[in-house]
């Protein structure tokens, strides 16, 4: 058996998101992932349960929802998340304790085996690159206190190219997926501007698909990547995403 899991950071509901939602729905029926992880998900928009009713209904699996919203006041403003047709056996979560930066888990069955499949969003981009490599150490460690699973997938934007440190230390246990640019877009409106003015367009690899285990990736592909046909600052988001399909070895 061969399983898909796809990745996006949904950029809150910022830039336009009752125009974009549409668009991410219709790219993720076309990509049909069995697993669909999320950053930036909005609390006070429910941005994941409306994803999980259209997916539900466009792709045609029943997807359970799991969240892990920020610490403190943030709970009431953004989350990480992930959809999925597999049955969850467990779920868990790491608050690292900086910046509002947190992590979940969802042990899933996947062919009578079993596969913690993690989410997380690392520090800004343009903050430093010790924090994430901090947050990456934090992540392992609470990755490997729970090995008693067949395999870990991890995925998330980690704001690091694969030459940072912090992407270097994920590598020396993981593999990625795909390493092709997946930020950022032309994203922008008529009131908040272009989304991340001062960087360059989809030169940074920061979105990722990590595996360890008995997994073999076959095909995977940047996502989420086509503008609205009629305006080429209209995307799903301001970053594109990922997807791979995964095997047992």
């Amino acid at each position: 058996m061969t399983f898909r899991i796809a990745h996006l950071n949904m950029e809150k509901d910022c830039h336009r998101w009752d125009i974009r939602r549409h668009m991410i729905v219709d790219q993720l029926a076309a990509v049909a992932p069995d697993i669909f992880g999320m950053n930036e998900i909005s609390i006070p928009r429910q941005t994941a349960r409306w994803m999980q009713a259209q997916a539900s209904e466009r792709i045609g699996h029943r997807y359970a929802l799991v969240q892990q919203t920020k610490p403190n006041g943030g709970a009431k403003i953004e989350a990480e998340g992930v959809l999925t047709r597999f049955p969850i056996l467990e779920t868990s979560n790491l608050d690292y304790q900086a910046y509002g930066y947190v992590a979940l888990v969802a042990r899933m069955e996947i062919e009578e085996r079993l596969v913690d499949v993690y989410v997380t969003h690392l520090y800004r981009s343009a903050g430093e690159e010790s924090l994430r490599v901090f947050q990456v150490s934090q992540l392992l460690e609470w990755i490997d206190s729970r090995d008693d699973v067949d395999a870990q997938i991890v995925c998330g934007d980690f704001n690091a190219m694969p030459d940072a440190p912090a992407a270097k230390r994920m590598a020396e246990t993981f593999r990625p997926s795909q390493t092709e640019p997946t930020a950022f877009t032309l994203l922008s409106d008529e009131t908040q501007g272009m989304a991340h003015p001062d960087w360059k367009r989809m030169d940074h690899c920061f979105d990722y698909i990590w595996v360890r285990g008995p997994l073999e990736v076959g095909e995977s592909k940047v996502c989420f990547n086509e503008p609205d046909p009629d305006d080429d600052t209209l995307w799903p988001s301001d970053h594109a995403g990922v997807w791979a399909d995964i095997s047992w070895v």
